[in-house]
């Protein structure tokens, strides 16, 4: 074959270095190629990091055996030859920024699982990266440079096969400034200032929270390809909010930068809680702070955590849908007011319930509950989110029931403590298709209990000595709502009182009860994008959660319709017109264009949370990759 000049960047020559033009045949292949440039430079280094770009074509020439005929390079091609790790600065949940050497290569996806081996953060399915939010810069600012903590020295072999020394992968062992770094990863920050809060994004409606999902990189494509540089400024964040197999005892790094990043969504508004939740979150974190500065910093296992994991394995009601064999023990505590839809205008009427198997009926009244019921509601796949104000009295359930057009929103309000206690205990366990009969019922009782114990109110409490004789920044602890609302010193009692239910747990159980109730609250888990529906001439809010789609009126705010996963058949793409195409059981076909993100992200989260519930013990630990981009690669999959 007759030869012919290629010119190829070489960008460890400099910006201003000419390209190297070396000469080659249609039938080299790109090893060779490689071969001939670094002889050309006569550089003394390890290369086997860099690889050739094709920039007219945007892509990576990573297929060594192929040959220059095959990728179609001809002598106009413009090559440049780089290393495929280059270093970025990165955001974490916590609000620091790591400088460290990402893959620009290989799919975001891998890219993640190689930052999260560095990092010691397991299940990195969990996490992706997304472009930053802009902070609201002052001048005054410009001056304070912000500390970055630098891992571009950790070579790629140790990244590639992490050993750990004491729990810590061994890289961070190797100098008191690496050991500064993983202490940064895995101890909680202190409470940050009311006007480092401020300064935040914070979205002041839902189509605010939209914006934030545009900003997902894509999963399947490499950094490089989605325009990123050198240097650039990226965010680590959990995209997913279906937490596997969490284990404080291997999950340091995981479970801290997962509280941050609860903890910062609870400041910004970003998830949706009562007073009295934001009183329980900063009790909760002032006594994160106080106890991580005086205990030893090793999350360890303890006896509370056995309860905390059965704890969250209810909360884990959502994604679960056992069945287990039917029992004839029936709850009939009697009189529940019952509501079927949050936004009538009826209030509640009262009916005499009964509780059997997974299914409520009710009646007209204790009399009538011998014969035929007025409705039978069978709970097996049914959603329970609690509602509650301790101090208010209020004791209300939740229940989303699946429906062939969707899901239909049902409120059940308590008289007391006790039956609320009781019948919520039966919808959660009715939820996974088991019966009051089933072992866990009692238990699941008391773990409701005591979960409404902390959220009560001790009056006189906070003249306690012990917590009130140090100063607290309670605007430290609450969300910029609560500093307009009150003064420090109204919030301090309230704040110190809720301290006195939490003031007696560990660190790792303080975190996993924070966790816990972040994760119990109505919107926990929600990601929005504003859509529009085939047909209508609206936008509308899709809300994505880790089981369901939900559609949400814009000019109401209201949930309109609900559409659980497993009720899903099939979802297809338009990627020429932008458009998704959903079909769920029951002949309900859902299609609609995304306005605030790319329908690829859309189609990524559906495909991301279906590859998130076939994770399980039995198939061992090691990651399915191939059918995480089955299900969220889209055309790039093909």
């Amino acid at each position: 074959m007759a030869a012919w000049d290629l010119s190829v960047t070489v960008e460890d020559l400099g910006s201003d270095a000419p390209p190297v033009t070396i000469s080659v045949a249609s039938d080299l292949h790109v090893g060779g190629v490689i071969v001939k440039l670094v002889e050309k430079t006569q550089i003394k280094r390890d290369w086997s990091d860099h690889a050739l770009w094709w920039e007219q074509k945007q892509q990576w020439l990573l297929r060594t055996a192929w040959t220059l005929e095959k990728y179609g390079i001809h002598a106009d091609a413009r090559l440049v030859f780089m290393p495929q790790h280059k270093p970025i600065k990165l955001g974490l949940p916590n609000g620091k920024t790591l400088q460290l050497k990402a893959c620009f290569s290989n799919p975001v996806f891998q890219t993640v699982m190689g930052i999260c081996r560095m990092l010691n953060i397991r299940h990195p399915e969990e996490l992706s990266l997304l472009r930053p939010v802009e902070e609201k810069k002052k001048k005054k600012d410009k001056d304070l440079a912000e500390e970055i903590y630098d891992l571009t020295e950790v070579p790629l072999s140790s990244v590639s096969r992490p050993c750990l020394y004491n729990g810590m992968p061994a890289h961070f062992a190797d100098s008191e400034q690496m050991e500064d770094v993983y202490k940064m990863l895995s101890i909680t920050q202190p409470p940050p200032a009311p006007e480092v809060i401020a300064k935040q994004y914070r979205p002041a409606s839902v189509v605010d929270k939209a914006h934030i999902n545009g900003r997902w990189l894509d999963s399947s494509r490499c950094l490089k390809k989605q325009g990123i540089q050198e240097n650039d400024r990226l965010w680590l964040r959990f995209k997913y909010y279906a937490f596997y197999d969490m284990d404080p005892k291997y999950d340091v790094v995981r479970l801290t930068q997962l509280y941050e990043q609860a903890r910062w969504a609870i400041l910004l508004e970003d998830v949706d809680c009562t007073e009295e939740e934001m009183m329980l979150f900063g009790a909760l974190q002032y006594h994160i702070n106080k106890v991580s500065l005086t205990e030893p910093q090793t999350l360890s296992s303890s006896a509370a955590l056995d309860d905390l994991e059965s704890a969250l394995m209810s909360l884990e009601v959502k994604m679960e849908g056992e069945s287990s064999s039917a029992s004839e023990m029936i709850l009939s505590s009697g009189i529940v007011h019952f509501r079927p839809k949050r936004l009538t205008l009826k209030g509640y009427k009262q009916y005499w319930f009964k509780f059997q198997d997974t299914s409520i009926s009710y009646f007209k009244s204790k009399e009538e509950s011998i014969g035929e019921p007025i409705q039978q509601i069978n709970l097996k796949g049914c959603e329970v989110a609690p509602d509650v104000n301790v101090t208010a009295q209020k004791f209300l359930i939740r229940l989303l029931i699946p429906a062939p057009e969707g899901m239909n929103e049902v409120y059940l309000r308590c008289e007391n403590e006790q039956q609320y206690a009781q019948w919520m205990a039966g919808c959660r366990l009715a939820s996974k298709g088991k019966s009051l009969a089933d072992s866990s019922f009692q238990s699941e009782i008391q773990s409701i209990r005591s979960f409404l114990a902390m959220q009560k109110t001790n009056s006189g409490s906070s003249n306690n000595a012990a917590a009130s004789d140090e100063s607290i920044n309670t605007h430290s602890l609450v969300s910029p709502r609560y500093h307009k609302k009150y003064k420090p010193k109204q919030l301090t009692p309230r704040i110190l009182d809720a301290y006195q239910n939490v003031a007696q747990l560990s660190l790792t159980d303080a975190l996993m009860r924070f966790l816990q109730i972040w994760q119990a609250l109505p919107d926990f888990g929600l990601s929005y994008v504003v859509v529009r529906f085939k047909g209508s001439r609206k936008d509308e809010v899709l809300g994505i959660a880790p089981n369901r789609l939900i559609r949400i009126d814009l000019g109401v705010g209201d949930v309109v319709k609900t559409w659980r996963y497993n009720n899903m058949k099939q979802w297809n793409v338009n990627w020429d017109i932008k458009q998704m195409a959903i079909e769920f059981e029951g002949n309900v076909n859902i299609a609609f264009g995304c306005v605030t993100a790319d329908c690829k992200i859309v189609h990524e989260f559906i495909g991301g949370y279906i590859f998130m519930s076939t994770r399980s013990r039995e198939k061992s630990d090691t990651l399915n990759e191939e059918l995480f981009h089955k299900l969220t690669g889209g055309h790039e999959a093909l």
